[in-house]
């Protein structure tokens, strides 16, 4: 495919509007005006990533309950409830093979 090509114009596809499905998912649409989007889904059929022509994407993630953990769209807003991970001095310190009591936090900003 050409970088500006669309899908429809690279299958040679002149009939629209032209949609591919899976899953009774709409993973890609595109019609006669040079609209067109796709979309990801996951297991459970939640949308996990969608993209248009105007460059616009969202990506989303979310947990074994459906909940929403993550999002982040190209506009930079990040919304992440995801879990930390958290990790103890002793961890750190056998990672990187340092005797613990060596081990100091810098930071950066002072």
């Amino acid at each position: 495919m050409k970088d500006n090509e669309t899908i429809a114009q690279f299958l040679k596809i002149t009939k629209l509007p032209f949609e591919i499905n899976y899953d009774g998912n709409v993973i890609y649409y595109e019609n006669s005006d040079g609209y067109w989007f796709k979309r990801e889904f996951d297991s459970n059929g939640k949308k996990t990533y969608y993209e248009d022509f105007t460059g616009y994407w969202v990506k989303r993630e979310f947990d074994s309950d459906g909940n929403q953990t993550f999002f982040e769209n190209s506009d930079g807003s990040i919304i992440d409830y995801r879990p930390k991970t958290t990790i103890t001095w002793e961890e750190i310190s056998e990672k990187f093979g340092i005797d613990p009591d060596k081990l100091k936090i810098k930071n950066k900003g002072s």
